[in-house]
């Protein structure tokens, strides 16, 4: 069968929500490591992979043949919260990979399969804790489109249209150099997103009351790829620790190695309360879990469940994963290829006109694109542009390199690719990618 069999088979029955289908319209047949191949035989470069699920990319030797072996135990593979040993194990192996205070002093829930649950949950247990009702969040967040998730998130796109979300959550300024929301940008951009987050929370005329939680993505991903700088993450937590704040870092995609740390916010060298986990985690498998400091662990039996809380091939395949990527040589080499993949972007970013900024950790990294013939802002930024990284992205996907976008106006070209991506897997990838973005540069100039 042809793509085209299967894709408009799948736009008769799916519902108009999907979204990847829209950009890569192909299905899927084979996949191995960082490749993938649809129906008609074409293999395609995934720097994607599953939206950064996929850490050791597709069908990891290792992890399927932990996934066979439980298979073919005869043991539970549907186990609701009940414990089994399988779960011990993966439990054990993350408690000894915490940070910190909580390596010792942490719990954990596990959640319904989405991290937007763990996300829900978490909100959930902090309300409770603390008896407070609000929340603050951060402008850029991404937290997941369940109702609760939704409320916390930054995009008004995908709010638009939800009426009545969760109420009481209060957004502040998220550092964003490239494009400061205080119209400063560099270090002083992140002193003022420093000072107003710490004096609307202390100021006791500020209309504000304390929350139940402060949660923040250590690395916006959805938003566009922007890490938080290291002095407002420590503001951050000095902050909540002082007024008695749960702090929420909200791990699902920036976190499982991705910036060449286990966790995102170690680059801070803090430890927040709570850690919200999932994608990579599962090893490929869907999971998702909280693990919180247990001062907070107020909440009743029975305060968050889920059917498919008990993923055991998940546990599985996630405690091998957890096994690998936590390992300093497996974490050192992934900040090596990012290091080079950031040089490589940058040296493409000084030959065309349409990429305006590089930015990220690791092997988390973003490519903002932008109009060219556009009005500089005040920081020099020219506007971002949507439609020509649309043209981009479409070009790379001509040329079977699969990557996707995101950011302010969807205009930032993100890399997720899997952790250990070989180094001729990266090289391929510059090489197509700098081919895409030099064709739609000349024809952006031309116009």
């Amino acid at each position: 069968m042809q793509n085209s069999f299967y894709i408009s088979r799948q736009e008769e029955t799916e519902s108009n929500a999907r979204s990847y289908p829209r950009k890569f319209p192909f299905a899927l047949a084979k996949a191995q490591g960082s490749w993938v191949e649809d129906v008609e035989g074409n293999r395609y470069l995934d720097f994607l992979c599953g939206a950064g699920t996929l850490a050791l990319g597709h069908n990891d030797a290792e992890v399927n043949a932990a996934m066979v072996e439980l298979i073919t135990s005869n043991a539970p593979l549907h186990t609701l919260d009940l414990t089994t040993p399988t779960k011990d194990k993966f439990v054990e192996t993350l408690q000894n990979l915490l940070p910190g205070q909580l390596k010792n002093n942490a719990k954990i829930q596990f959640c319904s399969p989405a991290g937007s649950d763990a996300v829900d949950a978490a909100i959930k247990l902090c309300k409770t804790a603390t008896g407070r009702g609000t929340i603050a969040a951060f402008s850029g967040g991404y937290h997941g489109m369940g109702h609760g998730a939704l409320s916390v998130t930054g995009n008004l796109g995908a709010k638009g249209k939800i009426q009545n979300l969760m109420g009481g959550v209060q957004f502040f300024p998220y550092p964003y150099s490239y494009r400061c929301p205080f119209g400063l940008g560099g270090d002083a951009g992140t002193k003022a997103a420093c000072a107003y987050f710490e004096r609307l929370l202390k100021d006791p005329e500020s209309g504000v009351p304390l929350p139940a939680a402060v949660i923040i993505e250590p690395i916006q991903g959805e938003g566009g790829v922007i890490p938080a700088p290291v002095e407002f993450l420590q503001t951050v937590r000095r902050v909540t620790k002082e007024l008695g704040i749960p702090m929420i870092a909200d791990e699902i995609q920036c976190g499982m190695g991705r910036s060449g740390k286990l966790f995102a916010f170690e680059w801070a060298d803090i430890v927040p309360d709570v850690i919200l986990i999932s994608k990579a985690i599962g090893g490929s498998q869907p999971l998702s879990l909280v693990v919180y400091n247990k001062d907070l662990d107020k909440w009743q039996p029975g305060a968050h469940a889920g059917t498919f809380r008990g993923n055991q091939l998940a546990m599985k395949a996630g405690t091998v994963t957890l096994n690998r990527i936590s390992k300093p040589e497996f974490l050192a080499d992934v900040k090596r290829k990012g290091d080079y993949l950031f040089s490589k972007l940058e040296e493409l970013k000084q030959q065309v006109s349409i990429i305006g900024d590089v930015r990220g950790k690791g092997l988390m990294l973003g490519i903002e694109i932008v109009d060219p013939h556009g009005k500089k802002d005040s920081l020099g930024a020219l506007p971002a542009s949507g439609e020509i990284c649309a043209q981009v992205q479409r070009e790379c996907f001509a040329n079977r390199l699969i990557m996707e976008k995101g950011g302010r106006n969807g205009a930032v070209m993100r890399c997720l690719c899997a952790l250990n991506v070989s180094n001729e897997d990266i090289d391929k990838m510059i090489s197509i990618f700098s081919a895409a973005v030099k064709k739609i540069d000349a024809q952006v100039k031309k116009n």
